[in-house]
């Protein structure tokens, strides 16, 4: 397994990148009258997804970094009902919803074992916390 250095080791990110491309390219293709509408709301998911991703690596601190992937994943979900909602206007094919919302959902697997991830090293953290607390107690009497 290679070794994370930056955000941009994070498979999650990787996905979530590729997310964005698709979204970008799809959303070209929309009724101009969309401009200030869905297109800039599924531009903003798209990113939001690796914006979030990116800030809560740099932020250090697991549970933060936790929220963090929260919100990406949130903003996935949002991405999710902005491709219905394009399908429903005939924006997309059912073949072009079908496959990015795969893509959605790979993303959505791959940010789940981060925070998962995470969640286990919060858990270790806190025992480790817990160690140290009890052990000051113990050696201040």
């Amino acid at each position: 397994m290679s070794q994370i250095k930056s955000f941009e080791d994070l498979n999650c990110w990787k996905a979530g990148t590729e997310v964005r491309r698709c979204i970008m390219k799809m959303v070209r293709k929309f009724p101009p009258e969309e401009k200030y509408a869905l297109t800039d709301d599924m531009r903003r998911a798209s990113r939001s997804v690796t914006h979030n991703i990116a800030e809560g690596y740099g932020r250090f601190h697991f549970k933060d970094n936790i929220r963090f992937c929260r919100h990406s994943k949130g903003s996935l979900f949002e991405l999710v009902d902005q491709l219905i909602t394009a399908l429903d206007e005939n924006y997309i094919t059912p073949e072009e919803y079908k496959s990015t919302k795969e893509l959605i959902e790979t993303t959505l697997r791959l940010l789940n074992g981060y925070t998962n991830y995470l969640g286990s090293a919060v858990s270790k953290s806190d025992i480790v916390s817990d160690i140290a607390i009890e052990y000051t107690q113990t050696t201040d009497n």
